[in-house]
């Protein structure tokens, strides 16, 4: 759940880990705790001087000004790990007025102090100082503050200042202010009032590049960013607890009701740390033009969903470590008092979501992109020569050529793909839009064909391959039944042996039901996982065959859902013969050809399955309102619009992984896991915004309530993919074997 992607910010993340754990472990908190002033003496004595001799504090400020000269990504990157380690103090606020004073071209003696540890920093977000006109083209402050950040820690406080032409941000020496420390609620870190009595600011502290919306979205990005080390910290310590701490003869994080809260916080920290690594690459550019718009929408992004997750994964860890967690003692209360501090200084999740609503009403967005080496230009320029002369065919070459030459598969092994790597992939992708290409739509062929290429005869393969990939073989899927939905190895669909005679060769006779088959009266063919031996265990004495739906004893019943339609069906077979050349793979060994489709996943750009019930969607219902849409309403739609940003994110993330050679982890199951929700609650969102037409059968949103209620069962149902999550990502213990007869 790490921000960081690539090695470097991996590397530097694991440095930033190791720092902490060496010069503030977790004893060091708990004095801090103790201390008269939430450690502000420690910080300034001993941490900060550390951090300033890591290179820390300057991470994201040039050179020239004594950084290191990197970005606002890598403050992002150890901000994480320093809230995974609840460093007390005053990192967070000082690295937040460096980066403002940068983006307002700030005095460089201030940055540079800031960098290097010889000054500290503190921003304060919300109004209450006014300014009027002083001597010298300076300022004179007078005001109080509302409560900011490390104020009693810093050297130098930038805050804004309210004059008759709007907000204006300034540099003030805290020796010229009144500082009173608060009782804050976080307990590792100061907050304090800031009041102004008639302060004179010169001209040089004035900070005339820095807007107030550049300010408040480094605040949020850069507040999310340590949100996202809480999340994770939590996350992981719930998790923890739940495999050690045993009830009821086993461990809780066997029970369903822990396993499940387990899987959610940890999509709630996987969708912070998209929004927050989005947040940051936007704000490099500052906030000037269109780019300066995304990167606005991006930083309230990351405000709506990071913060939002820190504050419920601390509280949800809470929970699951029980009444241990609700003691002094254990840190559970720490990360949540400094999580919820972190939401009420950056401002209300619902003032944020309206404006991410706000936003992109107005049109903006932030379409996620993959970034690629400069070396990818040649193996670009050779892809797209290549597929220009195949768009230059008429519609016939053109599909024989894809097929032949493996563009439709490309991440599939010569001659049935390209043997692409995760980056010719994206290149092909993003060359084959730009040329207008398309390969034949495979349906469920996109799952037959890797199948085949692993475990199929030579013969199989020429047979099946080449006409599927043309688009010429329409396929099913026999695997769910009416008793094993879900539970795929619960099958009872019986594959009995034929011996071959004169009459005929030798073979299988499949006899069972399957059901939510789509495409059945229209395939040709079908895939079906039959059990060939009985006595073996549950996933094993499985097989996969090749079924002909045209064979005697297949007959097909469309199935009428909630809609009225009827897209699934069930499927009969009344001793439906199979021969034995049908057979993919080993007899009894289906069930790991029926898993290699989760092993042979290409490489995608972010496509994601919204069925028409997206964020574009949601929009254009909003513009359609035919009045304005209230506050709560505002808020509901940007709090979609963010998570629908965050869920395109994952699936970039997954890419970029991918492309770096890293571990994908959980990115991919919680994107398919919240992508379902999600396009839910956009249908239910649109389906409520006329009010009563809702109750009108013809209405197009009324028709997607029903429909999408298909999204979260079919697939594997939302709370097996929550038990796939705890289990294997968050290593859970399983549910036990039921016992024999039970």
């Amino acid at each position: 759940m790490a921000l960081g992607l690539n090695r470097e910010h991996l590397d530097l993340a694991e440095a930033v880990r190791g720092w902490a754990n060496r010069h503030c472990p977790a004893e060091l908190t708990r004095a801090a705790i103790d201390g008269p002033d939430s450690g502000s003496a420690r910080y300034a004595d001993t941490l900060r001087p550390r951090l300033a001799e890591q290179g820390l504090l300057g991470l994201h400020v040039p050179e020239e000004h004594g950084g290191q000269g990197y970005g606002i990504t890598e403050a992002a990157v150890a901000l994480e790990e320093l809230g995974r380690a609840l460093v007390p103090g005053g990192f967070l606020p000082t690295v937040l007025a460096s980066a403002a004073l940068l983006a307002g071209s700030g005095p460089p003696k201030l940055i540079a102090g800031l960098a290097d540890g010889s000054v500290a920093g503190a921003v304060s977000l919300a109004p209450g100082v006014e300014g009027r006109a002083g001597p010298h083209d300076g300022l004179i402050l007078d005001g109080t503050s509302s409560p900011v950040l490390g104020a009693s820690l810093a050297d130098i406080v930038v805050l804004p200042a309210q004059t008759d032409q709007g907000d204006v941000w300034v540099a003030v020496d805290a020796a010229d202010l009144e500082i009173t420390v608060l009782d804050s609620l976080d307990l590792t870190r100061p907050s304090a009032r800031v009041q102004a009595d008639h302060v004179s600011v010169p001209a040089d502290r004035i900070l005339a590049g820095l807007a107030t919306v550049t300010a408040t979205a480094l605040a949020a990005t850069l507040f999310g960013a340590e949100a996202c080390g809480i999340a994770d910290w939590a996350v992981q310590t719930a998790a923890e607890y739940a495999k050690l701490r045993h009830q009821f003869g086993r461990p809780i994080g066997q029970f369903q009701a822990v396993k499940h809260r387990c899987a959610w916080m940890l999509t709630a920290a996987e969708q912070a740390a998209a929004a927050v690594w989005d947040a940051a690459r936007a704000q490099q550019g500052g906030i000037d033009g269109d780019a300066g718009r995304e990167a606005e929408f991006a930083a309230a992004v990351a405000a709506v969903v990071a913060v939002d997750a820190a504050v419920s994964c601390a509280n949800e860890c809470i929970q699951v470590l029980g009444g241990i967690g609700y003691t002094w003692e254990h840190d559970a209360h720490l990360y949540y008092r400094r999580a919820l501090s972190l939401r009420a200084l950056l401002g209300p999740s619902g003032d944020w979501a309206q404006r991410v609503a706000a936003l992109a009403r107005d049109g903006v967005s932030r379409p996620p992109q993959v970034d690629l080496p400069a070396a990818a230009e040649a193996l670009r320029a050779q892809i797209r020569d290549e597929l220009a002369a195949i768009a230059a065919l008429d519609a016939a070459a053109r599909t024989e050529r894809l097929a032949a030459a493996g563009w439709v598969t490309p991440h599939l092994p010569r001659p049935w793909g390209r043997g692409a790597e995760p980056l010719e992939q994206v290149i092909i992708a993003q060359e084959m839009q730009a040329a207008r290409l398309r390969g034949p739509g495979l349906a469920i062929g996109a799952w037959v064909v890797p199948a085949l290429v692993q475990y199929g005869t030579q013969a199989q393969q020429e047979q099946f391959l080449p006409p599927t990939l043309r688009g010429e073989i329409i396929w099913c899927q026999l695997f769910s039944e009416p008793g094993a939905g879900s539970d795929l190895a619960g099958l009872s669909t019986r594959a009995e042996r034929v011996e071959g005679d004169e009459a005929g060769g030798a073979g299988w006779r499949l006899t069972g039901q399957k059901i939510w088959t789509s495409l059945a009266k229209q395939a040709a063919w079908a895939i079906c996982v039959a059990r060939s031996d009985p006595a073996a265990p549950k996933h094993a004495g499985i097989t996969y065959f090749l079924v002909d739906m045209t064979a005697p004893g297949v007959s097909v019943r469309p199935l009428r859902e909630i809609t009225g339609d009827a897209m699934f069906n069930e499927v009969f077979l009344d001793g439906v013969f199979v021969p034995d050349h049908h057979v993919v793979g080993e007899v009894n060994g289906g069930w790991r050809v029926a898993r290699t489709t989760l092993a042979n996943e290409r490489v995608s750009l972010s496509a994601s399955w919204t069925f028409g019930c997206g964020v574009p969607e949601l929009l254009g219902a909003l513009r359609n309102l035919g009045r304005e849409p209230g506050p709560a309403l505002l808020e509901q739609a940007g709090r979609l619009v963010s998570e629908g940003h965050a869920i395109d994110l994952l699936g970039v993330r997954v890419t970029l992984k991918q492309l770096s050679g890293t571990e994908p982890g959980a990115t991919g199951s919680v994107r398919k896991l919240l992508g379902m929700r999600h396009a839910q609650q956009v249908a239910e969102a649109c389906w409520a915004m006329p009010g009563a037409e809702g109750a009108l059968a013809d209405s197009h949103w009324s028709r997607a309530v029903l429909f999408t209620r298909a999204l979260t069962i079919g697939g594997g149902t939302t709370d097996i993919q929550l038990n796939i999550i705890g289990e294997r990502i968050l290593g859970l213990p399983r549910d036990p074997e039921p016992t024999p007869g039970s």
